[in-house]
């Protein structure tokens, strides 16, 4: 069933911008200048995470100037709603990555629970390291594993829904050109 769109437009009309599209494609670029430091050497396979993460690889990957693969992986827990349950494979990746580094992107860190299942899951298949991009990294005390840290950020966010840059309201506003935050949440 389909979201109210009226709804999902005022959704959008009472947010807050929280970055602005030349504040996130700086922090991309910077980002990828950090990979590309610390990365190009190691003949990295790439996987973006679907959905979420789709916009900011797209544009991360122009950043990066070196040899890589890219492919995806889709793994979630929301299943466009605004809490997580379960982790749910969608697609496990299908480009080897045995004795490879593994760079994982995907569009936000917030309590950690499938981008640490799927660094595990790297891991127990053969990665010989795993790194991991994200574009934002929520701030708060909820995280999965506290230890868990990605090791290249775009940008922090404060504890607040969020959408936009590949982040989603029930399934809409991936497309919305800045973070925004939901109004009240």
């Amino acid at each position: 069933m389909s979201a109210d769109l009226e709804h999902i437009r005022q959704i959008m009309r009472e947010a807050d911008c929280l970055y602005t599209e030349a504040q996130v494609e700086e922090a991309i670029a910077k980002v990828g200048a950090h990979i590309t430091r610390e990365m190009a050497d190691t003949n990295p396979v790439v996987f973006c995470v679907m959905n979420g993460g789709l916009i900011f690889a797209g544009k991360l990957l122009t950043h990066l100037q070196f040899p890589l693969e890219a492919s995806y992986l889709h793994a979630t827990r929301y299943r466009n709603e605004t809490s997580g349950g379960d982790l749910f494979w969608k697609a496990k990746p299908e480009v080897s990555f045995i004795d490879r580094d593994v760079l994982i992107i995907d569009d936000i860190l917030d309590e950690g629970h499938t981008l640490g299942a799927i660094i595990d899951f790297c891991k127990h298949a053969g990665a010989r390291k795993v790194h991991t991009a994200v574009l934002i990294d929520k701030d708060h005390d909820r995280k999965a594993r506290p230890e868990l840290k990605a090791d290249f950020v775009g940008l922090p966010c404060v504890d607040r829904y969020i959408f936009g840059y590949g982040m989603d309201y029930k399934g809409y506003w991936r497309n919305a050109n800045g973070i925004y935050a939901v109004k009240g949440m």
